[in-house]
């Protein structure tokens, strides 16, 4: 073999194996995803499970103060609770999933909670869009759901599914929250306000005692009348009947 060509195989290899180290890092794509979620069990309609969420610190200037998560379709929010969260982080429920925060952690450190859920839906994957905060108030969001294997820039957390066990069937939902009950100690209620229609009955009532006290002024004016009239004609009777004895 000639001298130049045994010389020109290892060249022709490390050629090769720059190649394909070339098409393997254009195949993997976008790095892990910056926000995760494991369970303790990962089956569909899974009862009293835990979901641990990892969100990895990006900002080089400020700490992660806030998470907002929104849960898939078939868990509610009322049926999630805290289990675990940075010292001094707090959960509130929103209309479609929670917010987990309190004070910024420092810079670099990742953000990791978990929070228990009553059941898991009947479903093959869930997605748990999140949104981190930091201090300095920058936004990520990792919302973005990949469907058909394609690849997606800022990807929500998925959590895939097995089967659910044998004789797993969905738990029925909360009742609604019942309207408060009215005091069963009347003592202590106070009067309800009188109503227009009472209001309304009262002014009648007032008029009529209003008329009576007319009424009533009015006899006594006539009464008054009739003795006057009575005193006068006596006085008129008797004067005559004193001329006339004189």
């Amino acid at each position: 073999m000639n001298p130049t060509s045994i010389g020109r195989v290892p060249l022709r290899y490390a050629v090769a194996l720059a190649a394909a180290a070339v098409v393997v890092a254009a195949g993997a794509g976008p790095a892990a995803a910056h926000a995760e979620v494991t369970a303790s069990d990962a089956r569909a309609l899974a009862e009293n499970v835990t979901l641990t969420f990892t969100s990895e610190a990006e900002s080089g200037d400020a700490g992660i103060k806030k998470l907002r998560v929104v849960l898939p379709e078939g868990i509610a929010p009322d049926t999630v609770a805290l289990k675990d969260a940075p010292k001094g982080w707090s959960l509130t429920a929103t209309a479609d999933g929670y917010t987990v925060g309190g004070a910024a952690l420092g810079v670099g450190t990742d953000a990791e909670h978990s929070v228990t859920v009553r059941q898991l839906p009947d479903a093959e994957s869930l997605a748990f869009k999140t949104v981190e905060t930091y201090g300095n108030g920058e936004v990520s969001r990792w919302i973005e759901v990949p469907s058909g294997g394609e690849e997606v820039e800022n990807p929500a957390p998925v959590l895939e599914l097995k089967a659910a066990a044998p004789g797993a069937t969905p738990i029925a939902p909360s009742p609604s929250p019942s309207p408060t009950p009215e005091p069963s100690d009347s003592s202590s209620s106070p009067a309800p306000a009188p109503s227009a229609p009472a209001a309304a009955s009262a002014e009648p009532a007032e008029a009529a005692a209003a008329d009576d006290s007319d009424s009533d002024t009015t006899v006594i004016v006539a009464i008054v009348a009739v003795v006057v009239v009575l005193v006068a004609g006596a006085g008129v009777w008797w004067s005559r009947r004193s001329r006339n004895q004189a």
